[in-house]
């Protein structure tokens, strides 16, 4: 396997320092008090999402570094964009407010500052890490005038990816393609099963000792209406041997008194390796909670929480996201992002140092057929690229199993199911 260029555009070290009045400023009538008004920043690049982060304010004298400063959340440049982009510099621009983010009443609750402009090469990031800026620089023209700066650093550093895309919805079982520019070449197959039967639901010698993992509890004997449940996927290789699972050993159920599944009682998913030589020894990898709750986005949305069994999470979801019911939206696993940074992000807590995978999935009434994305260093074999493929079939289902009950759900997702189905 050969992985796809890609360029990770770094934006840290940002602070502010703001220039001394020179006489007493009343914060009520408009001016800029440093201790207790909060700035933030702005940045810019052309056909990119922009991206906001918080400035904490520097005291510090002359040229050396703030006490403080904070990290955005950067920029991913693909192979595509690489290309259209790499034979010219492309601009970051900055800007920097004084007020807090968002808007009031229609208008902008940030004062601008002023603003600056960083010039990247992307000509030399794709085999090398490089430097652009890394210092203060001056937010505004007038060279009489005492001004504000702002401190931050720009750099790239090559970050090379696989690329998978699901030849159709994972409940079609399809084949699943792994892509390197305009080349599609097969290399796993996805068998889905949605049988009602509780023991199908994970491989038959599943130990007991891994049912810790299992959030089931003894009302769920007791619950009425319906449920969805039974659901599985398996990823095999080209020669026929299954790689990587995902099973639902939670069922999703509707909460008392409404047509929903929500945070108190999610459904969940285990991703499963195989264990040793046979083919029926399987290990969990991680467990992936889902429920429908009002996200940021456009009302109801749907939320994840991955926790896995790698490292000392402790039971610590080290991964979360809310998506949007009608587009869908991005499942990323990502050491370099916090929390405050992206509705899609790793845990503040979380013990993965960088990017490990992303996930694109479509919302409600759409065709979807996933892409992942993996970090080169979390794949040393193609079992370690059929987990994410597993994890992402999972989320892709979840919002399937997270629909309204009142809905009807397609009939490839309904084998053995007593609900109605279009």
């Amino acid at each position: 396997m050969d992985p796809c260029p890609f360029v990770r555009l770094i934006i840290e070290s940002l602070a502010l320092k703001l220039p001394q009045p020179t006489k007493p400023v009343a914060v009520a009538s408009g001016g800029v008090c440093p201790t207790t008004t909060p700035c933030f920043c702005k940045l810019r690049l052309k056909n990119f999402q922009s991206q906001t982060a918080l400035l904490p304010l520097s005291n510090g004298s002359g040229d050396s570094p703030p006490e403080s400063s904070t990290s955005a959340a950067g920029f991913d440049l693909d192979a595509l964009t690489l290309r259209r982009v790499s034979s010219k510099p492309v601009t970051l621009c900055v800007e920097v407010f004084t007020g807090r983010m968002g808007r009031s009443c229609g208008v902008n609750s940030g004062k601008l500052v002023g603003s600056v402009q960083v010039t990247v090469d992307l000509g030399v990031s794709q085999t090398r890490p490089a430097v652009f800026q890394d210092g203060w620089m001056k937010l505004g023209n007038d060279h009489e005038k005492p001004s504000a700066k702002l401190h931050l650093t720009v750099r790239t550093e090559p970050d090379p990816r696989f690329v998978f895309q699901f030849g159709g919805e994972p409940e079609c079982s399809p084949v699943v393609f792994q892509i390197q520019g305009n080349i599609s070449q097969p290399i796993f197959s996805c068998k889905f099963s949605a049988d009602r039967s509780r023991s199908r639901s994970l491989p038959p010698n599943f130990s007991n000792k891994n049912r810790g993992w299992m959030r089931t509890l003894a009302r769920e004997k007791e619950r009425q209406g319906r449920e969805r449940k039974g659901w599985m996927v398996m990823i095999y290789d080209l020669s026929g041997s299954p790689v990587a699972a995902a099973s639902m050993i939670t069922p999703f159920v509707p909460s008392p008194g409404t047509d929903r599944v929500s945070r108190s009682n999610p459904g969940a998913w285990l991703i499963l390796r195989p264990h040793g030589f046979s083919v029926s020894s399987w290990k969990p990898w991680g467990r992936l909670e889902a429920w429908r709750e009002r996200g940021p986005v456009d009302g109801l949305g749907y939320k994840f929480e991955l926790v896995t069994d790698n490292g000392p999470s402790n039971g610590v979801p080290i991964a979360e996201a809310t998506m949007s019911v009608k587009k869908g939206g991005l499942f990323c696993i990502d050491g370099r992002v916090s929390k405050s940074d992206s509705a899609a992000s790793t845990s503040s807590r979380s013990p993965i140092k960088g990017f490990v995978m992303g996930s694109t999935v479509e919302g409600e009434g759409k065709v979807s057929k996933p892409m992942v994305q993996v970090g080169i260093q979390h794949v040393t074999c193609m079992a370690d690229a059929a987990l994410f493929i597993a994890l992402s079939a999972a989320i892709d289902l979840s919002m399937d199993a997270c629909r309204l009950f009142s809905r009807k759900l397609r009939k490839e997702l309904c084998h053995d199911e007593q609900d109605p189905c279009s």
